[in-house]
């Protein structure tokens, strides 16, 4: 275990304010409806009755949505660690996205405004996205996917991205959306581990104006994944690109003679059948295939939209994520169209082509509802008060953070610039792991800038130490959840062993989250960052041994070390450590090179900050990298106990 400084909490306690909530918002909100139907006005009471009675909470919850068959069992917790949700229950999350609202008036509301990165815009109601993804179910059908099949899906942030994975969970296929921003290695990588029969991209896309040519790329990783039997290729550019005879299919020409009304049933699948994989880094350089089910994350994500965005019928959400990551997943697709909301989807940047892109589409489309990540956040504050000023931005009533922690600083030009200072910012703290929104204020608390504030109802969450005992208020520790929800994930692709020892067995019979936090006299929490070696760059966590392999790759490399250091940007950047193989000599010519070699092998988001050419790297004396002594060198804090270092 790390040795995490937690007595250096005093920075987070710069910012004292607390600004309470709108008694307006209290009264009109969502979660205060359903605390009044349980009898409660007190919020406080209202979630020690949670804590009390999570099954009843989660039953109703459940209840909210479609079953073909009821759950008979609530929850089961057997077999340590692993767990269950509505067993014996059958249901489909994309009926609960899509199908449902086809007997009510949302089938004519519009489900996505959607903005590419050049300009272009489309509509989608309900009902146009319940006739392509029919449609694209036949598709993938006529290809021979069916229940239980992992489909790969590398795509930007189109109409068609979110088709691809509504029509995927229609026929009870997985599926595994991997990041656009991924090189062609990291792309490979995934697919071999999740074993995809088929690919889902695109001839390629622009983003911020600069193109990236997809289709190179899927080519590049295909060469090396045996499983995958068909690319399916969505023309967004319409450029010529190469496609292989009997493998490659462009998807106008795959739905060129499947008819508007097509249908194709909901595969009614088990409660625990899984829906997704999703890969995050890993501390151990090889990525975690995180494996969420049907049923329980659907109502853990359907839940949390509902209490976290207070979301009306009458209003506009967007989300800035990518789809490619978890937020995008729960907080673009899935929680948002059960709710029956209308959204905004967003191919490009909040820079390009100017640093108003933002307000701009919320003028545009009169968005209610900014959820965003405290990198974008910071990346506007640099251009001034002037860029939102150009624009109306009345429309918002609420504004949300996720991705990391977000400092007081960020927090307070928010709610002042963008929220007038009256909106409340939902301040959010969740995993890929979790699936869900655990940790976050609700409308109807007061806020404290710089904290996630309280666990929702239900969640459980505390500030340990190594041996699990709470540490008490304003102390650091370890954050550990003590019950499961439905939206966890239930385990580690085809790595069980490894699910139980990151997460169960590190503080055990507790899910350990890998993050550092303190907790407040009035239970309000305040996340400090990762406790392991995973460096999470503008809320994108990218794994030391990833980018260490990377550069080891290069034929000049003999070692490397990659740390994350405190960026006023991203949260973190890259910085490296490298020992060059004898024959080579440290230059500025071979620093660009290295940085370029991590480009093209792992992607964008991890190359190097700084780059140091090293003589040497501390080690254990089994010969693991010390990561935690370099970066307490780095950073010049106390650098604890080194007994186990080598020399």
């Amino acid at each position: 275990m790390s040795n995490l400084g937690f007595e250096n909490t005093d920075t987070f306690l710069l910012e004292t304010r607390v600004f309470p909530p709108s008694p307006s918002t209290v009264e009109n909100a969502n979660i205060t409806a359903y605390m009044k139907s349980k009898g409660f006005d007190d919020y406080d009471a209202f979630y020690k009755w949670s804590l009390e009675n999570r099954f009843e909470f989660w039953d109703d919850m459940a209840k909210e949505l479609h079953w073909f068959e009821p759950w008979q069992k609530t929850f089961e917790w057997t077999e340590k660690p692993f767990f269950k949700w509505f067993l014996g229950g059958k249901f489909n999350i994309t009926y609960n996205c899509l199908d449902r609202h086809m007997q009510t008036s949302t089938r004519s509301k519009v489900a996505f405004h959607w903005e590419g990165d050049d300009g272009s815009n489309r509509t989608l109601t309900y009902e146009d996205l319940y006739i392509l993804t029919n449609r694209m179910a036949k598709g993938l059908q006529n290809l021979g996917v069916k229940k239980g099949d992992r489909v790969a899906i590398y795509l930007p942030a189109v109409p068609e991205q979110v088709v691809a994975l509504l029509a995927v969970a229609r026929l009870g296929a997985v599926h595994t959306v991997i990041f656009g921003g991924f090189a062609s290695n990291s792309l490979r990588d995934r697919i071999n581990d999740a074993e995809a029969k088929v690919l889902i991209t695109a001839d390629g896309n622009y983003r911020g104006g600069k193109l990236i040519e997809l289709k190179k790329l899927a080519d590049e990783a295909i060469k090396e994944t045996p499983t995958i039997e068909k690319s399916i290729v969505v023309r967004r550019l319409g450029s010529d690109v190469n496609m292989q005879a009997g493998r490659d299919i462009y998807l106008d020409d795959l739905l060129a003679d499947i008819p508007e009304d097509t249908f194709v049933p909901c595969e009614p699948v088990d409660s625990e059948d899984p829906l997704y994989i999703l890969y995050t880094s890993g501390s151990t350089g090889k990525p975690k295939g995180i494996q969420h089910v049907q049923g329980g994350h659907a109502v853990g994500v359907y839940a949390t939209t509902k209490f976290v965005f207070d979301i009306k019928p009458d209003d506009v959400y967007w989300c800035t994520a990518d789809i490619g990551w978890v937020t995008g997943h729960s907080y673009i697709v899935y929680g948002p169209l059960m709710n029956g909301a209308t959204s905004v989807l967003f191919e490009g940047v909040p820079t390009y082509p100017q640093p108003d892109r933002f307000w701009s589409i919320v003028e545009k489309f009169k968005v209610s509802i900014l959820y965003t990540s405290p990198t974008a956040i910071r990346g506007l504050m640099r251009f001034g008060e002037e860029w939102p000023k150009k624009h109306d931005i009345s429309s918002l009533r609420i504004l949300g953070s996720v991705g990391e922690p977000i400092n007081p600083e960020a927090w307070i030009w928010y709610r002042h610039n963008i929220g007038h200072d009256e909106l409340p910012i939902m301040d959010t703290w969740w995993q890929t792991e979790t699936g869900m929104i655990l940790i976050s204020p609700t409308v109807v608390i007061p806020l404290k800038p710089g904290s996630a504030s309280r666990p929702l109802p239900t969640i459980e969450a505390d500030v340990v130490d190594k041996n699990g005992v709470s540490v008490g208020s304003e102390k650091g520790g370890f954050l550990i959840i003590r019950h499961p929800w439905p939206a966890q994930m239930r385990t580690i692709y085809k790595d069980p062993d490894r699910y139980v020892q990151t997460y169960w067995n590190v503080i055990p019979d507790v899910y350990f989250a890998g993050d550092a936090a303190t907790k407040d006299k009035d239970g309000y929490f305040r996340i400090q960052g990762r406790v392991d070696d995973v460096i999470k760059v503008s809320g994108h966590r990218l794994g030391s041994m990833e980018i260490e392999s990377s550069l080891v790759s290069h034929p000049a490399v003999a070692e490397a070390a990659a740390i994350g250091k405190p960026d006023p940007l991203k949260g973190e950047h890259v910085k490296v450590f490298v020992i060059l193989k004898q024959g080579f000599e440290p230059s500025e010519a071979m620093e660009k090179e290295l940085k370029l070699h991590v480009r093209t092998t792992v992607g964008a988001l991890a190359v190097p900050d700084e780059l140091e050419f090293a003589p040497s790297l501390p080690k254990t004396r089994s010969g693991k990298i010390m990561r935690r002594v370099i970066r307490a060198r780095e950073l010049g804090e106390p650098v604890g106990d080194t007994s186990t270092l080598d020399g």
